[in-house]
């Protein structure tokens, strides 16, 4: 039976930090390159103003449904770190992390519209992901990429590969059983799987408190036997810190590691959702002042690596490529009408044949008598 120290409950119970709200350092000051701190920060914008750009499309009913990212933009921290070759298993609040690990704005643009680029070629419960990144597909249904992170951490000590996988998650899904026999799992059989929780508070309209009468999500990972650090996860330089040390321990000693990032959702849940109804605008005002975007161009700004100035065009500089990016996106063709017949198979079987000229067939019997199709 492994026992739990009072070292590792301290870090289950306290949260970590290398940067104040203000942006002021108040931990260790992390050995990063400076070009490196400037990309994070890069990187941050560009998830900003990628999901500013998203919501915009959507509210013009271009894109079905999104899921706001302003104020979680500190989880590129956490897969910076990461090599190429790791495996990433991110949520659907994670523009972030799919920016980092090399996707374009316009082919997440591409996704969101279902444009004939579309690199998922229309598939529903997916949001974004693509195997030559090495990041697998987010599922809609909350927590169901954990295990899935589990397994692949599994096979890859199996067959002696020097790899990691890194999987993230909301609050909400550490109340599945997904998570639970997820972390169950690893800390059995010790996996080189790293956990990150984003908990931004909500469960959708269900706060953390009604989650759960645990202190906190990573004392529930000692529960299981795996490593865990409660983290600001609005600290960009606490996130990479963290991580990195996370990383490092999996690939060296195959051990899973729970990382709970504390943050706050600043905007709605999807854009289907009213977060007036749950919560108030009051304690949206007083969140807006740990948002991870201000204190980290404090702290670059205070450590003479950019200016005001320079950040402000590094925003303007992104959103007017984004533009174009969405630009070109609009104007590509909508997938063809028969494209999830092609979603499965590398050849077609015989009944899936008949019933795609069966489909034509229809289509073009409703468009001779002047019907639309949808």
């Amino acid at each position: 039976m492994r026992s739990i120290d009072r070292k590792s409950l301290e870090k289950a119970l306290e949260t970590y930090r290398v940067l104040d709200e203000d942006g002021n350092l108040v931990g260790e000051e992390p050995s990063i390159s400076d070009s490196t701190l400037v990309k994070m920060f890069e990187y941050m914008v560009r998830a900003r103003v990628l999901d500013e750009w998203l919501l915009k499309l959507q509210r013009l009913g271009k894109v079905a449904i999104h899921a706001p990212n302003k104020g979680q933009e500190a989880i590129v921290g956490a897969v910076m770190p990461l090599r190429p070759e790791d495996w990433v298993f991110p949520s659907y609040r994670d523009l972030g992390v799919y920016l980092v690990r090399g996707m374009s704005e316009e082919e997440i643009l591409d996704r969101a519209l279902y444009n004939e680029d579309d690199p998922l070629k229309g598939s529903d419960f997916a949001i974004y992901g693509n195997r030559k990144y090495n990041m697998v597909p987010t599922p809609v249904p909350v927590g169901n990429q954990i295990p899935h992170a589990v397994g692949v951490a599994y096979a890859m000590k199996y067959r002696g590969e020097d790899l990691v996988t890194m999987v993230m998650f909301g609050d909400g899904a550490t109340s599945r059983g997904d998570f639970h026999a997820g972390l169950n799992f690893a800390g059995v059989y010790r996996v080189p799987v790293i956990f990150v929780c984003e908990n931004n508070g909500w469960a959708i309209s269900v706060p953390f408190e009604r989650q759960t009468r645990s202190p906190s999500i990573a004392f529930r990972g000692l529960a299981y036997g795996v490593d865990s650090i409660r983290v600001d996860g609005n600290d960009v330089l606490a996130m990479y810190t963290v991580a990195k040390q996370a990383i490092e321990r999996a690939r060296k000693d195959k051990e899973p590691y729970l990382i709970e990032m504390l943050t706050y959702r600043l905007g709605s849940h999807t854009t289907a959702d009213d977060p007036s109804r749950y919560r108030s605008e009051e304690e949206v005002r007083e969140m807006m002042r740990y948002e991870p975007l201000k204190r980290f161009k404090r702290y670059l700004v205070d450590k003479g690596l950019i200016t005001e100035s320079e950040a402000d065009e590094l925003y303007r500089r992104y959103s007017s490529y984004v533009e174009e990016a969405a630009k070109k996106a609009l104007n590509k063709s909508p997938l063809p009408r028969d494209i999830f017949f092609y979603n499965v198979y590398s050849t077609l079987p015989w009944n899936l044949k008949m019933q795609l000229e069966e489909f034509r067939e229809a289509i073009k019997t409703i468009e001779e008598f002047g019907l639309e199709v949808d």
